[in-house]
């Protein structure tokens, strides 16, 4: 006898893209929430190599749409970035696409698709606490943290008055607030792109972005050395070395 085919039932943002988004996504996240599989067959392949990325970019489609090799090219940095996601999708993955490949460097960049609600409605304390547990978990296995600022969103044309619409002004300055201060508390290297990239009403300048919220090429030159600085900092911090073993159970 078949079953009985199950519909989920998907609450309505007010944006038609998003909604739509969502719903597409609905059968990804009920098999698949972290989207593990994403990475996980380069994951053991690295594993297999017995050797560790010296850095990792983790986030959401701001990291997945980065061409690393391009901007920092003969470095050893591993993209692990998916789009859409949300930082409650990220710590289902985070000990596959990055405790486990032991880096000396984690780059977090995250909380712009919380903010939309790609999951749900989540409030800056839910992203707060998220990240506050991802940086934990980092610190606890010897990796050095850098934590990005949340991107600013412009609405400079029309492809890109949604984007901006479902990511708040005054929601993305006070997470940044937060999160400067959690770095400062915690030891961690704060990265700031939002202050470089941001106009005077307080957009994300519209030629670094196309659709408002995804950097350009002309974006991210801007991101590159600030990136480069946050991790020469943090690699001065680290007492590891990228080449060391990796030494996992079952592997």
């Amino acid at each position: 006898m078949s079953q009985p085919l199950i519909t989920a039932f998907i609450p309505g943002t007010g944006f038609p893209a998003l909604d739509d988004y969502r719903s597409r996504q609905a059968a990804l996240y009920s098999d698949d929430y972290g989207q593990r599989a994403r990475y996980r067959q380069h994951n053991e392949a690295l594993l297999q190599q017995n050797v560790s990325p010296q850095v990792v970019f983790f986030g959401d489609s701001i990291t997945d749409g980065w061409d690393l090799a391009q901007s920092f090219p003969g470095k050893n940095y591993l993209n692990r970035g998916i789009g859409g996601q949300t930082t409650a999708q990220m710590l289902v993955r985070f000990r596959q696409d990055v405790l486990n490949l032991r880096p000396q460097v984690v780059v977090l960049l995250a909380g712009t698709n919380d903010i939309a609600g790609n999951t749900g409605p989540v409030s800056n304390l839910d992203i707060e606490e998220n990240i506050m547990t991802l940086t934990e978990l980092a610190t606890q296995h010897g990796i050095q943290v850098v934590i990005s600022s949340v991107l600013p969103v412009h609405d400079a044309n029309p492809d890109s008055s949604d984007l901006y619409a479902q990511r708040p002004q005054a929601r993305i300055v006070a997470l940044n607030r937060w999160l400067k201060g959690w770095c400062a508390a915690q030891g961690l290297v704060w990265l700031d792109y939002a202050s470089a990239m941001t106009d005077a009403s307080g957009k994300l300048i519209a030629a670094y972005a196309d659709d408002g919220l995804h950097p350009n090429a002309d974006g991210y030159q801007v991101m590159i050395p600030l990136a480069e600085n946050a991790i020469r900092t943090a690699l001065a911090r680290s007492t590891r070395h990228a080449d060391l073993p990796i030494d996992l159970p079952g592997v």
